[in-house]
């Protein structure tokens, strides 16, 4: 596989989410985790999972209520592109292709 350049700025940030898409048989799976990293276009997420590459997946990050002053959640729709390496830290890198600001359904 050849590794493509990424493009744009990585931002560390360390926020709450929970990742959810369908298994191979279809059954839905979820799990939950932290951003290590946040560009413009995608993320990367420390989670204990790892689903197919090009898995669609749902993100929900819940947002800092001291940036946002009233529980949102920011809704992502995407597809996994990559799983850590060895010695990096364990989880799974997605492009996020549609997303959302919506108000907090519950906390993640």
């Amino acid at each position: 596989m050849i590794k493509q350049p990424r493009t744009g700025l990585r931002v560390p940030v360390h926020l709450a989410i929970e990742v959810r898409w369908k298994n191979r048989t279809g059954k839905y799976r979820q799990a939950r985790g932290k951003t290590a990293n946040v560009s413009g276009s995608g993320l990367f997420m420390a989670v204990p999972v790892r689903p197919r590459r090009a898995t669609p997946i749902t993100i929900t990050v819940m947002l800092p209520k001291e940036v946002t002053r009233t529980p949102v959640e920011l809704y992502c729709q995407g597809r996994v592109v990559r799983w850590s390496g060895a010695g990096e830290l364990p989880g799974i890198g997605a492009i996020i292709d549609e997303y959302e600001l919506r108000p907090a359904r519950r906390p993640v």
